[in-house]
This record gives structure tokens, C-alpha cells and sequence, in this order.
């Protein structure tokens, strides 16, 4: 189970934090991906971090993504928020320790909505 929390509504230029806490999987074992779906667009990875912390994609270096598998959460920090970061955020647990893929998942997340207005 991934719960999901953090989104919300801000102003061009903010920042929000959102937070991805997993149970029921050994979370120490795979990477974990951040993904957005923006209204009629398809969904896009925003970033994905390794078991060990490696982040290995970035969708913009605004956006600072970790772990702390002592607490089972994932983090994406988003800075200098942009309209066109609107979308509906998801976290997901891969298959794999090494990279996420939408080939290969444990469990996404139910989403959490980032509005951010011009």
C-alpha cells in the first residue's frame, strides 16, 4: 500500500513537498518512481530513485527527489513550481532496484493533485 500526501494548490514560483510512505512491501528492495499526468496528457516519469538513493531521471532539476527507508517515504521537494507542473502526481513501487519502469510495478499510488496558477 503506497499513501500519498502533499499536493495541493499554489501560486507560480512556491514549492511543496510530497511525500510517498509504503507498506507492505520491503521497500528497501526497489526503486521508486515519481509520475504526473497532466488533464488530457499522457502520464510522465518525474523522477526515479534506486534502492540505495540513486536518483536516475529528473523531469526538471527543480525538483530534488530521496528516501528514507528507515521511514518506508519517498520525497520529491518541487521548487520554483511552474503552471505547467499541474498535473496529478502518482508514486510508484517498481519491479526492479535499479530503475523504474511502467513494465514492471508493485504498486502505485491513489495520486495527489499539484495546482499551480499563473
Amino acid at each position: 500500500e503506497l499513501a500519498e500526501s502533499g499536493g495541493g494548490s499554489v501560486q507560480a514560483g512556491g514549492s511543496l513537498r510530497l511525500s510517498c510512505t509504503v507498506s507492505g512491501l520491503r521497500f528497501d528492495d526497489y526503486a521508486i518512481g515519481w509520475y504526473r499526468q497532466a488533464s488530457g496528457k499522457e502520464r510522465e516519469e518525474v523522477s526515479c530513485i534506486t534502492w540505495n538513493g540513486r536518483v536516475t531521471g529528473s523531469v526538471a532539476d527543480r525538483f530534488i527527489t530521496s528516501r528514507d527507508n528507515a521511514k518506508n517515504t519517498v520525497y520529491v521537494q518541487m521548487n520554483n513550481l511552474k503552471p505547467e507542473d499541474t498535473a496529478v502526481y502518482y508514486c510508484m513501487v517498481s519491479g526492479a532496484a535499479e530503475f523504474c519502469t511502467e513494465h514492471s510495478v508493485k504498486a502505485w499510488g491513489q495520486g495527489t493533485q499539484v495546482t499551480v496558477s499563473s
